[in-house]
């Protein structure tokens, strides 16, 4: 099922790549409904599912495998996870093309996004600018991971192109 999936690789990919100042207890509490993305447990599944739901969802595959996921809606990126093996394959950038192209598509001017501090050289290389300093960023129950706000416009309000 490809929730599942799309659960485990952003599990793995956010733990490998985002709070490594927290402990144990405080990743738990970052990851919310992720931490269980290996359970069974049909609750756990259900809390997961809902979570990845967004009005924009899509997915990168290689190998019949999920490898890369982002998660937004208009003028909003709200995740993207790439699984480490798969960075600097273009897949993240093709994600985010595509984003783009559908938020043109429903009128947006300006994307927004809450980098991890992580991933700012590849949005920065996406021509995605800094909209403010770095702030702490909160995740499900978890707080204390750094994010940089960041933009990128789309269009010019006179309709014109950026």
């Amino acid at each position: 099922h490809d929730a599942e999936a799309v659960g485990r690789l952003i599990a793995d990919t956010y733990g490998e790549f985002n709070p490594s100042f927290a402990t144990e207890a405080e990743k738990a509490l970052l990851l919310g409904p992720f931490r269980h993305a290996r359970s069974t447990d049909p609750a756990h599944q259900k809390a997961i599912a809902e979570v990845i739901c967004a009005d924009m969802l899509f997915v990168a595959e290689a190998d019949g495998q999920i490898v890369g996921v982002l998660r937004g809606r208009t003028e909003r990126l709200q995740s993207l996870f790439v699984r480490g093996d798969f960075h600097r394959q273009g897949i993240g950038r093709r994600l985010v093309e595509r984003f783009e192209q559908e938020c043109l598509r429903q009128g947006a001017a300006v994307i927004r996004v809450a980098s991890s501090l992580y991933a700012v050289p590849f949005y920065l290389a996406l021509g995605y600018t800094r909209s403010t300093g770095v702030r702490a960023g909160w995740s499900f129950e978890g707080s204390g991971l750094q994010v940089q706000p960041m933009r990128k416009v789309l269009r010019r309000s006179d309709g014109r192109g950026s």
